[in-house]
């Protein structure tokens, strides 16, 4: 059997077919292109799954990659989905359960996006990545990059984490700072990559394989919870790739006969309150989204005020009787002190926007204490010191620390 099932690309608006095996970017119409498989032809088995190794790449038959030499990785993947027993209870949801990304390779799910977008970069030839980048993702795809032997060009907001413009200068990235939003830095790589040569550019959506690495996440929940689904799954939303991403693997898996059918988890889509174009254009019943206008929030990664996959975002949502929330700035560092008191986690602010919505889900009824869910947590938090202000008392070294009071 062939290491990857790949069989084309489609288009979710116009549905014109484009040819997987050379580099693609958007469709004619405008849109993002999916990978789509031949999972008729798919045989490999659950059991088979099981004994392989502990990375993504035990899904590489519904993965684009075709031959196993052409595979960038740094052992990324098959995150732990640990039971958050304390927490769960405080909120009312005793069967929370978090899949905690911020433990692989780059520490955030971006990593996942990043070896299979480089992995078919460098099999279809590509010698060169741009892209622009709130943090994370520049930083994953500079160091798988680095790791394929290819050029990187990155353009992030000049209040981008300090750590992910550190980890795209030790990778070798030519790195600028940009006195805006991602959207100015995604326009000056669009002129970048017009002008030079062997450069693809790998902004959101823009090409059809970064979804493909981030899907993987839906498919280890499943395999996780002995191939069966939860019955919510919340995700930080801002390009909107990773819940592309997991309803794109659910239906796979239902269409593959490894998870029942029946309904899917509901996929709830979070936001800030300072930057919620998808959130809008939920409350609406629209399609679409309209550009958040002076977006800001401290969750950094989810300032998007305008993601081109947004009609996907919103399918995915409607389409699995989900929902999309915002919560404050205020919400989430709140959520982010709750879980490393309860449960020991450290959680990125995006990850801990989740946690806010779960609370806020639960007190109006959306939720019940019946619900398992999923929150993703998509990043480590210490990748982000800014959010917790440290007070302690400094001491003499010849001092003594105060007795406890009684």
């Amino acid at each position: 059997m062939a290491y990857s099932a790949l069989s084309h690309l489609d288009c979710p608006r116009c549905h014109l077919t484009h040819d997987a095996d050379r580099v693609q970017g958007l469709c004619t119409c405008g849109s993002p292109l999916l990978a789509r498989y031949d999972l008729a032809a798919t045989t490999v088995t659950r059991d088979e799954i099981a004994g392989r190794e502990p990375t993504l790449w035990r899904y590489h038959e519904v993965l684009p990659v075709r031959s196993a030499a052409n595979v960038v990785t740094l052992g990324e993947g098959m995150t732990p989905l640990l039971p958050l027993p304390t927490y769960g209870e405080q909120v009312g949801v005793p069967g929370l359960l978090m899949k905690d990304e911020g433990l692989v390779p780059t520490g955030s799910f971006k990593a996942r996006g990043a070896a299979v977008g480089v992995s078919k970069a460098a099999e279809l030839g590509v010698t060169g990545i741009a892209m622009p980048t709130n943090g994370n993702a520049g930083a994953a795809w500079a160091l798988y990059a680095a790791r394929a032997g290819l050029r990187s060009l990155i353009a992030m907001p000049v209040g981008a984490p300090a750590i992910t413009r550190a980890e795209c200068q030790v990778s070798g990235a030519e790195l600028y700072l940009v006195d805006g939003l991602i959207s100015d830095a995604g326009k000056l790589i669009r002129d970048a990559v017009a002008e030079r040569g062997g450069y693809q550019d790998v902004s959101t959506l823009k090409e059809p394989y970064r979804i493909e690495g981030k899907k993987t996440m839906g498919y280890e929940i499943a395999e996780q919870l002995g191939w069966r689904v939860p019955d919510v799954i919340v995700y930080p939303t801002g390009g909107g790739v990773g819940i592309i991403g997991i309803h794109k693997a659910l239906l796979e898996m239902r269409e593959l006969g490894w998870i029942p059918d029946g309904e899917l988890p509901r996929l709830v889509a979070v936001q800030a309150t300072g930057c919620a174009p998808i959130v809008d254009a939920f409350e609406r019943g629209a399609r679409e989204s309209e550009p958040a206008v002076g977006a800001h929030t401290i969750a950094f990664g989810i300032t998007v005020p305008k993601a081109l996959g947004d009609f996907l975002v919103l399918d995915a949502v409607y389409s699995t009787g989900g929902a999309a929330i915002a919560v404050s700035d205020e919400e989430l560092l709140a959520e982010q002190g709750n879980l490393a008191r309860l449960e020991g986690t450290f959680v990125c602010p995006e990850g801990a926007a989740c946690f806010a919505a779960v609370r806020k889900l639960r007190g109006s009824g959306w939720l019940s204490a019946d619900d398992e869910v999923v929150v993703l947590n998509t990043g480590a938090g210490v990748k982000y010191p800014e959010t917790v202000e440290v007070s302690a008392p400094v001491l003499a070294k010849d001092g003594a620390i105060p007795r406890q009071g009684r």
